[in-house]
């Protein structure tokens, strides 16, 4: 059976100075409604909670990422 929820990937940064790779996690749609009026999305953990318009995430809740990071690259997944 086919999965209907939606899925982005969300290109995290590495850390400051650290040239550190970057990291990828997957968010799901939620009916939560962001600040600015759009889905928020999460990943499976719930760490990261993001709301995104167009391929821009803009960072909702991450630990350690928000404030340095707050808006992200987003892909939809197939």
């Amino acid at each position: 059976m086919e999965s209907l929820a939606r899925r982005c990937a969300v290109t995290l940064p590495g850390a400051i100075g650290g040239h550190a790779p970057l990291c990828v996690v997957v968010v799901h749609e939620t009916q939560n409604v962001g600040p600015d009026g759009g889905f928020v999305w999460e990943s499976a953990d719930g760490g990261l909670r993001v709301e995104i318009t167009g391929e821009v995430a803009t960072v909702l809740a991450a630990p350690g990422v928000g404030s340095r990071h707050p808006c992200l690259m987003a892909v939809p997944l197939p």
